[in-house]
């Protein structure tokens, strides 16, 4: 049984395995995240191979040169990244453009918040942090609790404290002003915030990479008939974002930040705060960093979409170019001629002639089917059952009513409704139906008003037109079409 101890400890070394606590427990850890964050900025989020070898390259020739020669690793800064690679810090892809570039996983940028947030300052225990904290508890209880009553008394105390606070304001004329300590704590809780947001839009991203791959090696490896394969699998290219966990949470997210009027309104409002004197108290990277919340954002927003743009696009390309059956044919033969060349390799010589396939072997068949199948069904077809003539016969009006479109009838009521209605330059053609009687207006009915009007050269509106017809049985239907008008002088 395991202890409590024993389960703490390797619950750490379980933690300590994750790339991103790999990377601060590395002895070189220090090099790592300032060239990883010298080289990759908010600004450049991916970096061309061949770049970021030279700039990791002057960089570590400037470190000797100050003497830190010692604290460095041998290689060069092809070797360096080889090996960040390796061990999930870099992403190495390859963009539309055939550029080969690098970029830091979510793992490293993860990394990079903790190694900022350890050298910078320290987040206060402050009333704007406990507020965020009691606001989330706040909501999750909201959430969580399905009673109407509770949620009505919430909503109306709400309400009279809005109510009250705007009388204030109405009967005073000023707001109720904040501290400038106030103001900077409130700064910090959101700049705190805000330096979460490049990890998790990395997790989004990559956590889409990782399904792709999942998904073009289970496509590889499936036995079934490619149009079920088609089928499923494009599905899930086309839902990408539903497959995952965090692709679902940014989905929820993506809501709330991805409509351009709320990242407007952001812009407006950070505007508003950085006008302020007290940002003046703030030094100048976090004044920074504060004007630069929106345009994080939509990088994050763009960085997510991207991957999801390459995901469906691999998928679909995997799908529509390779036939699974036919990649595993080929893997087969390609696996029948590496154990050919193994049992060939220990008996030949060097310089030994290889005869090679001049034809390919013909099939052996000992008899083909020279005559067809039977082509008589197994069982003669069931009996037709007998007419009942005890049923009454139906009527001519009966059959008339579930017939086609009367379309004498329609052409003289659409002539009679238009002349009716001559203060109109046109006529809608939904109006007119609606307004007929009810043997006119059945389903059929309305196409037959349809083909009588093409006969006048309609006119297509943008909008949707609803009717409702009735059925000989007197059961509606609603239809939906686009709306068409008819001008009254060409009706006549």
């Amino acid at each position: 049984m395991i202890t409590r101890a024993e389960g703490a400890y390797l619950g750490a070394v379980r933690a300590f395995q994750n790339p991103m606590l790999d990377l601060l427990h590395k002895r070189h850890a220090p090099l790592i995240v300032s060239l990883l964050s010298l080289v990759f900025t908010a600004e450049r989020p991916t970096v061309p191979v061949d770049d970021a070898h030279t700039e990791i390259a002057d960089a570590l020739d400037q470190l000797r040169a100050a003497g830190h020669g010692d604290d460095l690793p041998t290689g060069s800064a092809r070797d360096l990244c080889r090996q960040w690679a390796d061990a999930g810090w870099l992403v190495r892809q390859v963009l539309e453009d055939e550029v080969e570039v690098y970029q830091v996983s979510a793992h490293a940028v993860g990394a990079l918040e903790v190694a900022g947030r350890a050298g910078g300052t320290r987040a206060r225990v402050s009333q704007s942090r406990v507020r965020t904290l009691l606001d989330a508890v706040d909501r999750l209880a909201q959430h969580a609790d399905p009673d109407v009553l509770v949620a009505m008394a919430r909503l109306d105390a709400e309400i009279a404290e809005k109510q009250a606070e705007l009388a204030r304001i109405q009967r005073t004329g000023t707001v109720e002003q904040v501290g400038e300590e106030t103001l900077l704590e409130e700064a910090e809780n959101l700049l705190h915030l805000v330096r979460e947001l490049p990890g998790d839009f990395a997790r989004v991203a990559e956590s889409i990479k990782a399904m792709q791959r999942d998904v073009v090696t289970a496509l590889r490896q499936d036995e079934r008939p490619t149009g079920e394969v088609l089928r499923e699998y494009l599905e899930r290219g086309e839902h990408v974002m539903e497959s995952t966990v965090e692709g679902r949470a940014f989905a929820g997210a993506l809501r709330l930040i991805g409509d351009p009027e709320q990242l407007d309104d952001l812009a407006t409002r950070l505007d508003v705060v950085l006008r302020h004197p007290f940002t003046r108290r703030l030094p100048a990277q976090q004044r920074t960093e504060l004007s630069d919340i929106g345009r994080r954002i939509e990088q994050g927003l763009e960085q997510v979409f991207a991957a999801q743009r390459e995901a469906s696009s691999v998928i679909t390309t995997q799908v529509r170019n390779h036939d699974p059956l036919r990649d595993r044919q080929v893997d087969d033969l390609l696996r029948d001629v590496m154990t050919g060349l193994q049992t060939w390799m220990p008996d030949s010589r060097r310089g030994q002639a290889v005869e090679p396939l001049r034809r390919l072997p013909v099939a052996e068949v000992d008899h083909l089917r020279q005559t067809p199948g039977d082509l008589r069904p197994p069982q003669p077809p069931d009996a037709l059952t007998a007419q009942d003539d005890s049923e009454p016969d139906v009527s001519h009006a009966e059959a008339r009513a579930w017939g086609g479109p009367h379309y004498a009838e329609l052409g003289a009521y659409l002539t009679r409704w238009l002349s009716e209605h001559t203060d109109a330059d046109s006529a809608d053609l939904a109006t007119a139906f609606a307004a007929a009687p009810a043997h006119l207006r059945r389903p059929v009915d309305l196409l037959g008003l349809l083909e009588i009007a093409e006969q006048f050269s309609p006119t297509e509106t943008d909008t949707i037109a609803y009717v409702e017809a009735v059925r000989p049985d007197g059961t509606p239907r609603r239809f939906a079409f686009e709306g068409v008008t008819v001008r009254a002088e060409d009706m006549r």
